[in-house]
């Protein structure tokens, strides 16, 4: 095998101000929890190797980031929330996904969907995925569960996803989607 004419050098080991411009850097390219960007940092340090002297400082970098509102968990957690719920994610799966980014217990709850919103996703991924009325009339309780399933894996309550997959209609899944109900 042929040796390429440049070798490929190791990148050099980071210091503060290098792991600044790493931070800065990620945080202008994502929309980033805290926690995702004391994770990013860590993987670097990992890759490269720490040239100054004493423990790397992410803790200080990230929550410079935060203070200068680089980093700011509510707006991530609504936006990634939102960005889910209209992809026709159900409440557990958002959950999740903004458990996995780091975000809080009590933050995830504050941006939980209500009601509403929870059967607007259900009736977007129904759409989206040609689910119940969406989809072919004659469907056999095998495509039926099949679809079902599908609902339960995107996060959605059993009794939202059998509404609607068992739904007469077209107008029928829309109405049921379009009532607000108070719990």
């Amino acid at each position: 095998m042929r040796q390429s004419p440049r070798q490929k050098h190791p990148p050099r080991p980071l210091d503060g101000a290098r792991l600044d411009e790493l931070a800065l850097s990620y945080v202008a390219r994502f929309a980033t929890s805290a926690a995702k960007l004391e994770a990013y940092l860590q993987r670097k340090l990992r890759e490269r190797g720490w040239e100054g002297e004493g423990t790397p400082p992410i803790e200080t970098v990230v929550n410079r980031m935060v203070e200068f509102g680089y980093v700011d968990d509510t707006v991530y957690a609504r936006a990634k929330s939102g960005s889910l719920m209209r992809r026709g994610y159900g409440t557990r799966r958002v959950d999740q996904a903004l458990n996995a980014a780091g975000i809080a217990a009590d933050l995830r709850e504050e941006v939980r969907a209500g009601k509403t919103e929870q059967r607007r996703a259900a009736l977007a991924l129904l759409k989206r995925r040609k689910f119940g009325p969406f989809g072919d009339r004659a469907q056999d309780r095998a495509v039926r569960e099949k679809q079902l399933s599908a609902m339960l894996r995107a996060g959605h309550p059993l009794d939202m996803a059998r509404e609607l997959v068992n739904a007469a209609s077209i107008d029928a899944a829309e109405r049921w989607a379009g009532e607000e109900e108070d719990y």
